[in-house]
């Protein structure tokens, strides 16, 4: 065997090693999961709310945490979405190459890194803020009334900040990639340059941002800190009961609730209960949750996939 095919198959070995390391990872911890979870699995489990006991152990299920998870998930992506596309829309196709539109890139790109905690404790700071009380509900402290900064509607406000430049930047390397020719048959046609956005641009990327709003969801349904900083993390909803009927639903939007990550931290040995079978229950549901998303994506990416001109 010469030199250069000992390269070629050592460079093949190593990729194959590190996509099996990879796989073989995932796997075991799903298998883990799954071994360690499956027997919590039950119609009670999915369909009933916790109830916490004065052992600081829970019974009941996870209905609350999962429809949490659900509510916030739909406010984050609601409010993330139209800022992103809109922002997209301008890097792409208006914006200028200056120093102002770098800037602006750089901000996108800085606040991508940011640590999701740093974003929590800026969602409580603004949002205690008394000009922000119709968000959250208000707690007497000292004979004072103030406002909690704690809510379904603080949180899904920070979690849209959260996926904000991961969903722009995947809306516009979608718009990116419809090819110009598309521009330019519809340019020429006479439709101004709005009109070909709309109708023609956006519609060719739709594949690419529906993924963009899907993967966006997943980081929503997949964070922690928010959740525990400006969500309160409380194990039941603490709005008005029944927290589902049409009257409540302000008030349960104003206050408190978890989701399936806070209920996992909260039943395992590291929380405030000791509970790892539900733990693990849990966090099997969030990780089918998380693998549907995953399986959405990648068939909305696959479906009509659009590539651009050379």
């Amino acid at each position: 065997m010469n030199k250069k095919m000992f390269k070629s198959y050592s460079g093949q070995f190593l990729s194959w090693f590190a996509s099996s390391l990879t796989i073989a990872a995932c796997l075991g911890i799903i298998i883990y999961v799954f071994v360690m979870g499956y027997k919590s699995l039950n119609l009670n489990f999915i369909f009933t709310e916790p109830n916490p006991t004065q052992d600081e152990s829970m019974v009941g299920g996870i209905s609350t945490p999962i429809a949490g998870t659900l509510l916030l998930t739909a406010i984050g992506t609601l409010l993330a979405f139209p800022w992103a596309l809109g922002t997209a829309i301008y890097l792409s196709e208006y914006a200028k190459k200056n120093i102002i539109t770098q800037l602006f890139r750089l901000g996108i790109d800085v606040l991508a890194g940011v640590p999701t905690i740093v974003i929590a404790i800026f969602g409580v700071a603004i949002f205690s803020n008394p000009f922000f009380g119709f968000l959250s509900s208000k707690v007497e402290v000292e004979g004072v009334s103030k406002v909690f900064g704690k809510s379904f509607f603080v949180a899904g406000i920070t979690m849209a900040i959260m996926i904000l430049p991961f969903v722009i930047k995947t809306c516009e390397e979608a718009i990116k990639s419809v090819p110009d020719s598309y521009r330019e048959g519809s340019l020429a046609m006479g439709a101004s340059k709005w009109y070909t956005i709309i109708k023609i641009v956006i519609p060719s990327a739709s594949n690419g941002i529906i993924a963009a709003i899907v993967l966006g969801m997943g980081r929503i349904i997949g964070d922690t800190a928010i959740v525990v900083l400006t969500l309160g993390a409380t194990i039941r909803m603490t709005g008005l009961q029944p927290w589902w009927t049409p009257d409540n639903w302000i008030s349960t939007l104003q206050n408190t609730g978890s989701t399936l990550t806070t209920y996992i931290y909260h039943m395992s040995p590291a929380g405030y209960g000791n509970m790892p079978e539900k733990a693990f229950g849990a966090s099997l549901v969030l990780i089918v949750v998380i693998i549907l998303l995953n399986l959405m994506t990648d068939f909305l990416v696959s479906n009509k996939k659009i590539t651009k001109e050379d």
